[in-house]
């Protein structure tokens, strides 16, 4: 694994680059993971995995989180991240040991928005692949918040929030999980963001900039899928996240697709066997066809 930095768009980005021990240049893989998260928490393990099956992966922290740099920290912009990503592509594509023609995207949970976004729009992006994705719209969002009053709730608070920071500079925050805070990002008690042994790692302040909302809830990526034509594949189980968005999501694409579905919940996906090393091992058949 290397330690890289790369621009991202007049902010400096920190990843990590797993190159495989293969002789020329390999395709490449840009990994994302969950909203809120780290490289640390999920998109490492996905990138070495892809690495030791012959691909070059980068995985990295987006603009205010983690190791990289970007003021105000911790904030969910759908914006700001697919703007990350395409960032991240152009570093790739730009490396001896990546071959420019094949760049694949793979992310995982809120990541498979963003790189599906980022893929509706860069033509150097050839396959993606989502992994338990969650992928929402204005209806979705309503089924997994509570409704549509609790979702304008949650937009109203966020943008007063925005207020406050443009105003005063301070930033509210909430916890991401939290098992008794009932103002937290997600109110349960989630054994992978609580575990030391899991999620709960020191590079992850378990923090949510409550600002983020309106962005979040306002963002459509059923309506993305239209505009993707790169062969794209999901890896979902019904048991886990929204699966009800990953239908609609595949029935719109407008490309080659395939769908995986197998067993598990959510976390499961992010740190877990059988379901972590199905999925590597499924995207890997599937970047292997489709970035010859």
């Amino acid at each position: 694994m290397n330690k890289i930095t790369f621009d991202g768009g007049g902010v400096s980005l920190t990843g990590n680059l797993y190159l495989p021990g293969t002789d020329g240049p390999a395709p490449g893989i840009v990994v994302a993971g969950t909203w809120t998260s780290v490289k640390e928490l999920m998109a490492d393990r996905y990138a070495q995995r892809l690495a030791e099956r012959g691909y070059a992966a980068l995985s990295f922290d987006f603009t205010g989180f983690g190791e990289s740099e970007g003021l105000p920290r911790e904030v969910e912009s759908p914006a700001r991240k697919v703007s990350d990503i395409h960032h991240a592509v152009t570093f790739l594509a730009g490396h001896a040991a990546v071959d420019a023609d094949r760049i694949g995207a793979l992310g995982i949970c809120a990541a498979a928005m963003y790189m599906a976004d980022n893929t509706a729009h860069d033509a150097r992006v050839k396959s993606l692949a989502l992994v338990a994705p969650w992928l929402h719209d204005a209806a979705v969002c309503e089924d997994a918040y509570g409704g549509a009053d609790a979702v304008a709730e949650k937009i109203r608070i966020g943008r007063a929030a925005r207020s406050r920071y443009d105003e005063t500079g301070e930033v509210d925050y909430v916890p991401v999980v939290s098992a008794t805070d009932p103002n937290a990002a997600m109110p349960f008690g989630i054994d992978f963001y609580l575990n030391p042994g899991r999620g709960a790692i020191p590079a992850w302040p378990n923090r949510f900039a409550v600002m983020a909302w309106a962005d979040w809830l306002t963002y459509d990526s059923i309506v993305l899928a239209p505009k993707i034509t790169r062969p794209t594949l999901l890896v979902h189980s019904e048991d886990a996240a929204i699966p009800e968005g990953a239908h609609r999501f595949h029935a719109a694409l407008a490309g080659p697709k395939d769908v995986y579905w197998t067993q598990g919940t959510q976390f499961d996906f992010y740190d877990a066997e059988p379901q972590v090393s199905l999925a590597v091992d499924t995207a890997t058949a599937h970047f292997a066809r489709t970035l010859r």
